[in-house]
């Protein structure tokens, strides 16, 4: 069982983040990826595409018809995609991202994923990369985390807490935090042009339930990773979701979107 298949997300937190994924990705990098898809109808890999949102991000802002091949190891998640708009099909594959092979992405116009470097390790990600190289298009990966976060007003443990966490990130082997810099070497060392843009989550007021979710995973996580933070934590995370319920807390995110151009 690859590090990847352990890990398992549900359809509420994707539905939760789906907008505030939405608004970080990098349209710059969408704006250079239309100009390399102006020929012909697009066949869209999208892996690990849990319920499809980056299919419905995306898809509006490409030209059509569209092709989109959505691939998953969740079943249930594969049973939730849905891709809407005009003159774009859908079709689902039950698939190990880690373990493609070339064949599986021929004939791509684009290959998609979210959300999914850091949640690889190393020769996870290396498998990965030989199959997007051997699909020869531009590959659009986006909402990696970099292990940057900010809060605002500041708290004294803020940055222990956010330690703790990249720690966990890189559990099993994972590459967490490094995964940005290892794709980008990884693709440049097989010639390829890599254009890295920030994609930070920016939540506010408006962002309330999301934020409590996210401070909540957040601090568990780093809890684990350190168990002796547990007590300093306790009160933390308490006042940091009063502040959130409050619309009163402010919170950067930090991920980078790569545009890997064969």
């Amino acid at each position: 069982m690859s590090t990847a298949e352990a890990i398992r997300v549900s359809p509420e937190w994707l539905d939760l983040r789906e907008r505030a994924d939405a608004a970080a990705r990098s349209h710059d990098l969408v704006v250079h990826l239309r100009r390399l898809t102006t020929g012909g109808p697009l066949v869209v890999h999208d892996l690990a595409c849990g319920s499809g949102s980056v299919g419905r991000w995306l898809a509006p802002l490409l030209p059509g018809p569209q092709h989109w091949i959505l691939h998953d190891r969740d079943p249930d998640l594969l049973a939730l995609t849905d891709v809407p708009g005009r003159d774009i099909i859908v079709e689902t594959r039950l698939s190990d991202v880690t373990r493609l092979g070339r064949d599986e992405l021929a004939g791509a116009s684009v290959v998609t994923a979210s959300a999914l470097l850091d949640l690889l390790t190393a020769n996870e990600l290396d498998r990965l990369i030989q199959a997007c190289a051997g699909a020869g298009c531009p590959v659009l990966l986006t909402l990696t985390v970099t292990g940057r976060v900010r809060l605002s007003p500041a708290d004294p443990l803020d940055a222990r807490v956010a330690a703790s966490f990249d720690q966990h990130q890189r559990r099993g082997r994972l590459l967490g935090p490094d995964a940005v810099e290892a794709a980008a070497e990884g693709f440049r060392r097989l010639g390829a042009e890599v254009v890295v843009r920030p994609s930070p989550w920016r939540l506010g007021a408006t962002d309330c339930d999301l934020a409590a979710e996210w401070l909540t995973g957040w601090v568990d996580a780093a809890c684990e990773q350190e168990p002796a933070l547990a007590a300093s934590a306790d009160l933390y995370r308490r006042r940091r979701l009063r502040e959130a319920a409050a619309g009163a807390l402010a919170v950067t995110v930090g991920h980078a979107d790569l545009l890997v151009l064969p």
